[in-house]
């Protein structure tokens, strides 16, 4: 390990202070109810049951075979937008956002927001010497940096049609010329980025366009099926296509956002996964139960649950301002956490902006980043790494018994084995995962 790794890994592994929560909000995720559930569902839903066979050479099994089991990575996403790569003031700071990035997540949201992404008609920034635009790094960098860090790649998003995101050369009041703008736009796209980015916000921000129809272009009546029509037939069957929405849309109008889902269903189209923003700016509400209590929670991702596709927290802000904030940030972050991995249909969650300073508007205001703005790790980010890299990682010494056999139970995602026996060790890499016997075979 090298020293700036070990460095990383002391400050991560350092104890974040105490949180002032009140007793109020304590109570309310302590309450065998809420925490009950979250533990069993952790257990349920996030691990599964698996046997190694350790054979010799002569085919016969191995007793008494020590193995090493190390969990390398999770089959759950946890993410964060990258919308500030390689967009930092120094070398050094860029390296500390990329090393605390990989260290987290392994899931990166890629902004393709079509104002900055084609500020002249014809001309996308696609390629990586593109001209730079703050908090948009070209796709073809992201996907790269992301392949070479073993990162998914999430685009976001095809279609957000409010004026602000938008180019001034499209068609903001013909719906019918915008169409034809947007269905080229959408085709390039996924002919450039259909094999490398496997998961695609198609819509954002559906239920808001409804609402105020004067902050967004002009579209057809069939707006949103349309584009989920294009998308499934632009981008390979193995993508996966999610519509995606706001903190209040989902959490308080939850009931017009599962119809629209359900309305999206009953035509047949491609929609494979829910999509819920969570910016929480007033965290004084949350920490007096005003606002998203846990028992809402629960109710909520039960209740879009029951549709059947896997639901994804897509962008978090939760603040960090005051004497108190960075502890109390922490605090919140680890208990929201705890019940988005204990959802049976969650199969994501992604943090917004990674570094205070790097985020837009509302964003920045509240100091929400899990890094400082010299980029050093905050309590909520020490937080998550406990959870992600630790509490939820399966780390384990095992011994065959007389049939060479060796079971376990462990969190879903990438192993590494390494076997001894007879003097001689076996290194094999293994995926435990959901739904399946996962029996393997080691062979000396």
């Amino acid at each position: 390990m090298s020293t700036l790794q070990l460095l990383l890994t002391a400050s991560l592994l350092a104890t974040p202070a105490q949180a002032a929560a009140p007793d109020s909000y304590r109570t309310l995720w302590s309450d065998p109810a809420v925490a009950g559930r979250i533990e069993r569902n952790i257990e349920t839903y996030r691990k599964g049951d698996a046997t190694l066979e350790v054979i010799g050479k002569d085919g016969k099994p191995m007793s008494g075979a020590k193995i090493e089991l190390r969990q390398t990575g999770h089959e759950f996403l946890f993410g964060c937008n990258a919308f500030v790569l390689d967009q930092l003031p120094s070398p050094e700071m860029n390296a500390k956002y990329e090393r605390a990035f990989a260290n987290l997540f392994n899931f990166a949201t890629a902004p393709f927001y079509w104002r900055d992404l084609e500020p002249e008609q014809g001309k996308p920034r696609f390629a990586e010497d593109s001209p730079r635009v703050w908090r948009r790094p070209p796709p073809d960098r992201l996907v790269q940096w992301c392949k070479a860090h073993h990162i998914t790649p999430k685009g976001h998003a095809l279609m957000y049609v409010k004026n602000m995101f938008m180019p001034d050369w499209t068609r903001r009041d013909d719906a019918v010329a915008f169409q034809q703008q947007g269905a080229k736009h959408m085709a390039e796209i996924a002919r450039r980025y259909g094999r490398d980015i496997p998961v695609w916000d198609v819509v954002n921000e559906e239920i808001p366009r409804r609402r105020h129809l004067n902050e967004w272009h002009a579209v057809p009546d069939n707006f949103l099926a349309w584009c989920f029509r294009e998308a499934g037939r632009l981008f390979p069957k193995s993508t996966r296509l999610l519509i995606n929405d706001g903190t209040v849309e989902a959490h308080d109008t939850t009931d017009e956002y599962e119809a629209m889902v359900k309305g999206l269903l009953a035509q047949g189209v491609r929609v494979e996964g829910i999509g819920i923003q969570f910016h929480a700016y007033n965290r004084s509400a949350m920490l007096a139960g005003k606002s998203l209590p846990p028992t809402k929670l629960l109710a909520v991702y039960e209740q879009l649950g029951r549709l059947g596709l896997p639901l994804y927290i897509t962008e978090i802000t939760i603040p960090g301002t005051g004497d108190d904030g960075p502890a109390l940030q922490a605090d919140v972050v680890a208990n929201l956490y705890r019940l988005w991995f204990s959802t049976p249909m969650m199969a994501g969650v992604t943090w917004w902006n990674l570094g205070d300073g790097t985020a837009f508007e509302n964003e920045n205001k509240v100091l929400g980043g899990l890094l400082d703005k010299e980029m050093n790790p905050k309590p909520a980010y020490q937080a998550l790494d406990r959870l992600i890299n630790h509490d939820w990682k399966t780390n384990l010494m095992l011994d065959t018994d007389a049939n060479g056999k060796a079971s376990f139970r462990g969190f879903f995602g990438d192993y590494t084995a390494i076997a001894e026996a007879g003097g001689k060790t076996v290194k094999k890499t293994l995926r435990l995962n959901k739904g399946t016997a996962n029996k393997w075979m080691i062979e000396f």
